[in-house]
């Protein structure tokens, strides 16, 4: 009777983890098949996205989840727009990109592949959901002041990253990059004026 008794834990533990086994493999599944589909893929990341911002101005809070959120998604943008290989960092005998027509074409791999981007920022906007519904999470904070920063830091490390680009590719294909430059702190420029406003007028 004890034998029977004590192998009843075992065998649901047993069942429970191939259960999940199987849920992991029909994920993985499903998550392969997607890999060709960029644009739904994106699209529906988009959706999620719309979702999250939604639900943070309808509670008008949950500001230092977000701020996470962003510095994460910067981080991950980094990634994506750095080479496998840093030429600054692991210099070779040879130019990681051409820079003469005799010179052999090596295609630019990215630090961060496209599919593992999106699925990082996909599985980050998931978890920051679910973290709405916990009040705990919700701190009390000033948010023009974290977007303030948030937008200076994606201003500085955005123009840092560019310049490297432009530094490792003598430019070539980067014709944009003043105009983005240019966005990029007029944007700051135009949030921090209108957090000057929300100031005064909280004031």
């Amino acid at each position: 009777m004890e034998g029977v008794g004590g192998d009843g834990p075992s065998a649901a533990a047993t069942a429970l983890n191939q259960r999940r086994h199987e849920l992991s493999k029909l994920f993985q599944y499903y998550l392969d098949k997607s890999t060709p589909h960029a644009l739904y893929r994106w699209i529906g990341s988009g959706f999620l996205v719309f979702l999250y911002a939604l639900r943070v101005y309808y509670l008008q809070g949950f500001y230092i989840v977000t701020y996470g959120l962003g510095i994460y998604i910067l981080n991950l943008l980094i990634g994506f727009l750095s080479p496998l290989v840093d030429p600054e960092l692991e210099p070779r005998d040879g130019p990681m990109l051409p820079t003469k027509g005799s010179d052999e074409f090596k295609p630019f791999i990215r630090r961060l592949p496209e599919f593992k981007f999106w699925y990082a920022i996909t599985k980050a906007f998931c978890v920051a959901f679910v973290m709405t519904f916990f009040s705990m999470f919700d701190v009390p904070v000033f948010w023009p002041i974290l977007l303030c920063y948030w937008l200076v830091l994606f201003v500085l490390t955005m123009k840092r990253q560019i310049m490297h680009m432009m530094k490792n590719t003598e430019g070539k294909d980067l014709l944009p990059v003043p105009a983005v430059l240019e966005l990029t702190e007029l944007l700051l420029v135009y949030n921090t004026d209108r957090i000057k406003n929300v100031k005064c007028t909280s004031d």
